[in-house]
């Protein structure tokens, strides 16, 4: 069965509440023909009602994450983990600061809002704003061990909480568990505005609270405003002074910048206007959802309980503004049930004129929160069923041969495309006219080395493939010590629509010459044709300038041999689609994937590099190997000095592993191991790992190691010397692995 590509794009920006009750109805009921993708700034979206919870340490820090790797894209959800800067809704283009646009036949926008006045004193390093909230707890931990370096670390702690809302009563007093919990003396003040706290709570409540402060020694600055923060200081009304060591800012929700870049209707407030149907009042397909929206015929409070309560209605009316189906209102509740952690396993209760607190009310609140957890954190990939589909049928027969090429148009309008958003498209042949052949230019640079590289996509980002793939083809080149100029590429697409093909293939090549146009490489032209699943590769030329190849061979007794990059891709790519791949280890793979390595080779050479490799789709063993058989040497490695990715070690004690590995463990018989049990620790199947876009394998001697290491090191780069190339023994094995 082939792949097609999609006829209809949703794409939801932000991975609020409202947004995440369509990934998981589209991920228990896909609609046919229709991609769903989520753009998030993080890869884990952080649940605001259990923040203080996690915050007092009645959490930990995953309760209140939703991975969103291990939750979408084992669901063919496509995940774009980058920043928005603006949404044109006539173009239907969603912008990003560092990659180029992508395109959307609906799109619904719920990236919730900021702390009112959150960004006067950014630069402060007192100042801490509770959002972004997936990043608060790190932010936090942070501003605590600088103030431990201070000379007078025996005082007390000096916290400032600025808003008297819900969020900032929920973090005063947490908080003040958090340091008590830590032994650290704290002095804690909540300053807001009005006269009282919990604006909208009952009278009742708002005594309770009080209450519990005056126990907890947390002190209430009411009807003074917060006008600077410099230093170690708090300006209220623009003349008296607090001491702050700390300024948590929970003030009342503001409109987040994107906002601004998005040429839809806004209210007076800031935020994006809508109907009761969620839909912008700009008549575009764009649905704005949870704080980021405000409904122009009946305004509510900013709270996650409303953008909660609207999944349900963005859902539907997803699914019948795909159909043209006349579109439901969303009817909010005039009411709801509010429930402040204290910190200590206690809850206040505020609703419909009851006030509570007290152990109960924390267990109903745990309950609640919990129970809306699950519903995210059961990452096993669900038996998809298809729900409807949305438009014709493609053709099942395709022509093959020259007759399978992409079309003339597909082509045409992706370079075009391209060719205006490159910073420099006549450096690039392949964007300025359609040739049968690229022309050289043997006045200005020769053809000395070739290689050729491709693979299919390891995940549904086109933008991100095209990067790793260009990156992937030119370390051949590196590795020889030479200069790449140009490449051809070669791009097998699913069949569909020529706007989607054209999308697709502008996007793979989008990432690639942003990866070209640091090394000075020119794309010179390539082939696209289509595919059951999406292929890329290059074909890259190189040129010596006069000197002599890095080679393979050349290894000695008294060589040592250094690593540049961790091991595991293969291992990490292969628990995604079983959702067992966490967020934070798709986080450091791709980061370290993404990692050129130009620098390192350029090192190397200047310190006396002997022989270098990179390390591939054979893994770090058979790479090794190549090297050690053409040197007619022996080696010994040892396992403990090896770099892993995060998650490695977890995902292969599970069972995890790439396809490849089993082919890549048949040169297991040419090594020999100390003890049986390095031979079955989950490190050692690092070494048949296969590897994409792997780093460098450097063999030196020992003088110039450490001048390598160094200057890695000065640049940001990792290098770990994992062994060495030793005398021959008796067992005839060219590979020894100790501990």
């Amino acid at each position: 069965m082939r792949n097609k590509l999609p006829t209809r794009d949703v794409v939801l920006i932000g991975a609020g509440h409202t947004n995440m009750h369509v990934v998981r109805m589209f991920r228990m009921a896909p609609i046919h023909g229709v991609r769903l993708t989520i753009v998030s700034s993080f890869s884990r979206a952080t649940y605001s009602g259990m923040l203080p919870g996690t915050l007092a340490g009645l959490y930990n820090a995953e309760d209140m994450e939703i991975d969103l790797w291990r939750l979408a894209a084992p669901s063919g959800i496509r995940v774009i983990i980058d920043e928005a800067t603006s949404v044109d809704a006539d173009k239907r283009r969603i912008y990003f600061a560092s990659r180029p646009p992508i395109r959307f036949d609906i799109a619904s926008i719920g990236i919730g809002s900021v702390p009112m006045g959150c960004g006067d004193w950014v630069s402060e390093p007192a100042f801490l704003p509770v959002k972004p909230m997936a990043t608060f707890r790190d932010r936090l931990e942070a501003r605590l061990a600088d103030l431990a370096t201070q000379s007078d670390v025996t005082r007390p702690i000096r916290a400032v909480v600025v808003g008297g809302g819900a969020a900032g009563t929920e973090i005063s007093f947490c908080l003040h568990a958090f340091l008590t919990e830590r032994g650290l003396p704290a002095e804690i003040t909540l300053v807001d505005g009005a006269t009282e706290i919990l604006r909208g709570y009952e009278a009742k409540t708002q005594r309770k609270v009080c209450s519990q402060f005056e126990k907890r020694g947390i002190r209430l600055e009411l009807g003074k405003r917060v006008t600077g923060v410099a230093g170690d200081a708090v300006e209220l009304n623009g003349q008296c002074h607090l001491d702050a060591d700390i300024v948590l800012w929970a003030t009342a929700a503001s409109a987040p910048s994107l906002l601004e870049n998005v040429n839809l209707p806004k209210a007076d407030d800031g935020f994006l206007a809508v109907r009761s149907t969620l839909q912008t009042t700009g008549d575009r397909p764009v649905f704005v959802v949870g704080d980021s929206a405000t409904l122009v015929n009946s305004p509510v409070r900013k709270a996650g309980v409303y953008a909660v309560r609207q999944g349900p209605v963005l859902w539907q009316n997803i699914c019948r503004m795909l159909k043209d189906e006349p579109l439901l209102a969303y009817q909010p509740q005039k009411d709801f049930l509010s429930l402040l952690a204290d910190g200590t396993g206690r809850s206040f209760v505020d609703f419909q004129g009851m006030a509570g607190y007290g152990r109960w009310a924390w267990k109903l609140k745990d309950y609640i929160d919990r129970k809306f957890m699950r519903r995210y954190q059961s990452y096993e990939p669900m038996a998809m069923l298809t729900q409807h589909s949305t438009g014709p049928e493609l053709p099942e027969m395709r022509c093959r041969g020259c007759g399978g090429k992409a079309g003339a148009g597909v082509l045409t309008a992706a370079l075009e495309q391209l060719a205006k958003d490159s910073p420099s498209p006549e450096s690039h042949s392949a964007l300025s006219g359609p040739e049968d052949a690229a022309m050289l230019k043997p006045d200005v640079t020769q053809a000395d080395l070739v290689s050729v590289d491709f693979f299919q996509a390891f995940m549904d980002d086109p933008w991100l493939v095209g990067r790793v793939a260009a990156l992937n083809s030119l370390s051949d080149i590196w590795a020889m010590g030479a200069r790449p100029f140009g490449a051809m590429a070669m791009v097998q697409v699913e069949e569909g629509s020529p706007r989607q093909q054209t999308q697709l293939l502008y996007q793979v090549l989008s990432g690639a010459v942003h990866e070209f146009s640091k090394s000075e490489v020119e794309l010179l032209g390539g082939h696209t044709t289509e595919a059951s699943e999406l292929t890329v590769g290059f074909t890259i030329l190189g040129s010596l300038d006069g000197g002599k190849p890095l080679k393979k061979k050349g290894l000695k007794p008294g060589h040592l041999l250094i690593l540049t990059k961790p091991l595991g891709t293969g291992v990490l790519l292969a628990g995604i689609p079983q959702a067992l791949t966490r967020g934070e280890w798709v986080d450091s793979m791709l980061a370290s994937m993404l990692k050129s390595n130009q620098l390192a080779a350029s090192l190397a050479r200047q310190h006396g590099c002997v022989a270098l490799t990179d390390v591939t789709g054979f893994g770090l063993a058979g790479h090794l190997l190549e090297m050690l058989d053409a040197s007619q040497a022996v080696a010994a490695l040892s396992l403990s000095k090896i770099p892993l990715l995060p998650g490695f070690v977890e995902l292969a004690e599970a069972g995890v592993e790439s396809t490849l590995a089993p082919a890549n463990r048949e040169l297991a018989a040419r090594l020999t191991w100390n003890s049986d049990e390095l031979a079955t620790a989950p490190q050692a199947t690092a070494l048949c790992d296969p590897q994409t876009s792997g780093g460098l394998l450097i063999a030196v001697d020992g003088d110039n190691a450490k001048a390598i290491l160094g200057s890695l090191s000065e640049v940001d780069m990792q290098g770990q010397v994992i062994g060495s190339v030793v005398n021959a023994d008796n067992s005839g094995s060219p590979l020894r692995i100790e501990e």
